[in-house]
């Protein structure tokens, strides 16, 4: 891959054999628009100006609204000196501003690197300095831990968003007092004011920066930290093409809605939620944060045509209590991907709403993977669905089993890797050429994944190739959780294991093997692995032991700790 000292790509065709000739004309086999993403918004709003685009709260933004705010945006983040190929980082909840930042940057040329805004600060450091993001995008809330990074790493400017001045009366009041404070304790004169950068006029002349559609469009972190985080290189082509093929497959249309509660800083969300959204000029009804409550309020009310979530969100909607009280009968498409659907939670789950006679939503489970932007699998939204399998391979995306131990075909019904060639295969991972290759071979993307294929072409996960974690929808690379144990005066050693769990599909169980003559408590390293993680990779549970399953090499069996945890759970079960 040929970059120059930044990391940057410099010749995408070098990488992706098909787009050798970009620069000329799209290659023949490729139907997809040759676009950079952020023209999929100025369409949208050139065909459905007056358009709601974005609903939050109640308060709604047309398409040209958006689209405005996304140029003022874009002017604005040029004129603090942000050029083509900057990183920019996003930590912002699912948001109008969210939209307007992202497209806005795209137009500037930037690189968005989108963050989790729950991120602690450490991680958030090795973000920024791996990155090299200069600038940073956040609301109020998370200040007090962006702001301490100018200085230890290339940060230089800190733009901060109300969510006040989006929202409708009287919550942009209530909001508005919130955020005044956590401003006021920081010291407003060394930061950005999203809002007055809207403000700025835009020049005559001024136009979006020119871009190449292979080239870098967003950097997107899956996993942990500390050398354990795989940054994965999405060009503007990828992530037009993704939404192109979610709305071949789920038939979105200008009249439909989507309920966008799935984080828009994760490739699912991003992709299907709001890319897919604004190709097809739907409104997007944008929920910050999941709460079963408050979800079932907004689709009663709101009554978007599609719901897409991951598997925690449904176990907690079919045990919300009086939830015949509320009208899903707008929900047209209920899609499932981020971690297995098991039977348990779709039964759940559709019993809960055919009690109420209120729903004609399918449910459908599919499968992706951040490397190839997002869905690139799933059921049909018309046609047969067969529960337990993720689906059929989406428009031009080729997947087959491959053998683990020489990589040949494998026919139906045999286990192996399931590997995939797609337009929405990434550039590579940032600054990782040899972990690139051995992940991309011939345009293959080996996923990592075990399964098979059935006589009718519908494709299942059996296993996972490596030891990541999935909670509730979320990857966790238990090495991270193993190097903070290690850190741990007290320990001697010890290992993170992911366990089945039947709400969030996985959870993370510590084990630890204490030094001679220290004692602690479960609570004691919770607290400290809170201190130091996002929410959603802190175990949930700690259990001490006098020694660990090893190998004859004296290689801990994180997979026969596992497995006993699976026998346990068995025999307790009636």
């Amino acid at each position: 891959m040929a970059s120059d000292t930044s990391g940057r790509i410099s010749d995408a065709s070098e990488f992706r054999p098909w787009f050798k000739h970009y620069d000329r004309e799209v290659p023949p086999h490729l139907s997809y628009p040759h676009i950079p993403l952020y023209c999929l918004l100025n369409e949208a709003a050139a065909k459905h100006p007056d358009s709601p685009c974005t609903n939050f709260f109640g308060r709604r933004l047309t398409y040209q609204q958006i689209k405005e705010l996304s140029d003022r945006f874009g002017a604005g983040i040029r004129n603090l000196g942000i050029r083509k190929g900057d990183r920019v980082v996003l930590l912002l909840p699912n948001s109008p501003q969210f939209l307007v930042a992202y497209y806005g940057l795209l137009k500037a040329g930037a690189v968005i690197v989108p963050l989790n805004p729950l991120s602690a600060e450490r991680e958030l450091e090795f973000y920024l300095t791996d990155s090299g993001a200069e600038a940073a995008i956040t609301i109020p809330l998370f200040l007090n831990k962006v702001v301490p990074l100018r200085g230890k790493t290339p940060l230089k400017h800190v733009v901060y968003s109300r969510l006040a001045d989006f929202l409708p009366f009287p919550l942009n009041l209530i909001q508005g007092f919130r955020e005044h404070r956590h401003i006021r304790k920081l010291g407003g004169e060394t930061l950005v004011d999203f809002k007055e950068l809207l403000k700025q006029a835009l020049r005559p002349d001024w136009h979006p920066e020119p871009v190449q559609p292979e080239e870098m469009a967003v950097l997107i972190y899956s996993g942990g930290t500390t050398g354990v985080a795989k940054s994965i290189m999405l060009s503007h082509f990828n992530l037009v093409t993704n939404a192109h093929q979610i709305i071949a497959w789920g038939h979105l249309t200008d009249e439909q809605g989507v309920l966008a509660v799935l984080p828009l800083f994760h490739g699912f969300g991003m992709s299907v939620t709001m890319n897919a959204a604004v190709l097809a000029g739907g409104e997007i009804f944008l929920v910050p944060r999941f709460s079963a409550k408050q979800i079932a309020k907004a689709i009663h009310k709101y009554k978007p045509s599609f719901f897409i979530g991951v598997p925690t969100m449904f176990v907690q909607l079919s045990n919300l209590p009086n939830i015949h009280r509320y009208d899903f009968s707008s929900l047209r498409g209920i899609f499932v991907g981020a971690a297995p659907l098991t039977h348990a939670i779709k039964e759940g789950f559709e019993a809960s709403l055919k009690a109420t006679g209120k729903t004609g939503g399918r449910m459908v489970e599919g499968y992706g993977l951040t490397e190839a932007v997002t869905a690139i699998m799933a059921n049909p939204y018309q046609g047969m669905h067969k529960v337990g399998s993720i689906g059929l391979p989406f428009p031009d995306v080729d997947v087959k089993i491959v053998s683990l131990d020489d990589g040949h075909d494998l026919a139906p019904g045999k286990l192996g890797e399931i590997v995939l060639r797609s337009p929405t295969v990434m550039l590579g991972y940032y600054k990782n050429a040899e972990e690139t290759q051995k992940t991309v071979v011939d345009d293959w993307l080996y996923t990592g994944d075990i399964g098979y294929v059935d006589e009718d072409g519908y494709f299942y996960i059996t296993d996972r190739k490596k030891d990541l974690i999935i909670v509730g929808g979320f990857n966790v690379f238990p090495r991270e959780i193993d190097e903070l144990i290690y850190q741990h005066s007290k320990v001697k050693e010890g290992i993170s294991v992911g366990i089945p769990d039947p709400r969030k599909g996985e959870r993370i169980k510590v084990y630890i093997v204490l030094k001679d003559g220290e004692t602690a408590t479960p609570e004691e390293f919770i607290a400290y692995f809170k201190e130091r993680l996002t929410p959603y990779k802190v175990p949930s549970e700690v259990e001490f032991r006098t020694q660990l399953p090893k190998s004859m090499i004296g290689k801990i069996l994180r997979r026969a700790l596992r497995e006993e945890e699976i026998r346990k759970a068995t025999a307790t079960q009636p």
